[in-house]
């Protein structure tokens, strides 16, 4: 494999991981595609003298196909990642969701990229009732961000089968952990219950709090990425990137309180709408084939974020 690694999305939260994971592996030359709209180059503060950043928008195919071509790996993390912005913005997020990620994976084949590892939703699954959720069940999209994510692993199964191009799908299972954006409205919920926390403010909960979620540590995602990078006999495939287990919301916040040992009763507020009410993942094809093992528990992970956000300015 070359040493040419390529990641969209690379000033994001779950992307920069990815960067530095590349790194840490000793990876020669990392290139980051970013428009900055939702990503920070503050994210890539540490790495900056180490990589290629190119300020580019994956909307526009003349901009990114050039970057993209001969790179051995695609890690393909830019979005709008966000439901209720999908339902605010649906314009916006379709024509970054869909026809960005089209445009990715166009430049990647026509450009001979390796492999394209595409960052896909556990909210494809929708609302079905059957707990954990197995790769094998039919997706019921709820929302226009959960559609447009699964169209990208349409995209990706089909670029594997029609044009040869190597493709592996990672549905995301609520990751979360240091530099994830907390001053956002669209934000995730774990860092609204950080920045809630730091402040002293009581966190709004949407809905009773005992919808659930398989909240997975950034740190064991970007390690499943490169897993999937090197993965045999694997092209065309999706799968679940979770832990395998589920946390509500109210024990989330109960354990936020019991490190910091405060009492702040949350605000509750109507349930939103899209959301789904329990994702939990079924990790053992993953475990079989791509070796996933994760090694961050609820507990570790939080303790770990927290800590970020006390010493970040991000706050």
């Amino acid at each position: 494999m070359t040493d040419h690694y390529v990641v969209t999305g690379g000033a994001g939260f779950i992307g920069s991981a990815i960067v530095r994971s590349l790194l840490d592996e000793g990876a020669r030359r990392v290139v980051v595609i970013d428009n900055l709209l939702t990503g920070r180059e503050s994210n890539l503060e540490q790495v900056r003298s180490s990589i290629d950043f190119q300020r580019a928008d994956i909307r526009n195919y003349e901009e990114i196909a050039p970057v993209i071509r001969g790179a051995a790996v695609v890690f393909h993390e830019a979005a709008i990642p966000s439901v209720p912005r999908s339902i605010d913005e649906p314009l916006l997020s379709h024509e970054v969701n869909i026809n960005g990620t089209f445009n990715v994976f166009r430049a990647a084949r026509e450009g001979a990229a390796g492999r394209v590892v595409y960052a896909a939703s556990s909210s494809a699954y929708g609302d079905t009732e059957v707990l954990p959720k197995v790769e094998t069940m039919n997706p019921h999209p709820k929302s226009p961000y959960a559609l447009q994510k699964l169209v990208g692993e349409y995209y990706a199964s089909i670029f594997s089968a029609v044009y040869g191009l190597e493709t592996v799908s990672l549905r995301y299972f609520n990751v979360y952990g240091p530099r994830q954006d907390p001053t956002s409205p669209y934000s995730g919920v774990l860092s609204l219950f950080m920045k809630a926390l730091l402040s002293g403010c009581p966190p709004t909960i949407f809905g009773d709090g005992e919808q659930s979620r398989d909240f997975t540590f950034v740190e064991d995602v970007a390690a499943l990425n490169l897993k999937a990078a090197r993965a045999a006999g694997v092209c065309g495939s999706m799968y679940n990137a979770g832990n395998g287990g589920r946390i509500t919301l109210n024990e989330a916040w109960d354990l936020l309180q019991r490190i910091e040992g405060v009492r702040i009763a949350p605000n509750y507020g109507p349930p939103r709408s899209g959301d789904v009410r329990h994702s939990q993942a079924d990790i053992t094809a993953a475990v079989r084939d791509l070796a996933h093992a994760p090694r961050f528990s609820f507990e570790q992970g939080m303790r770990l974020t927290l800590d970020w956000y006390r010493h970040s300015a991000a706050l």
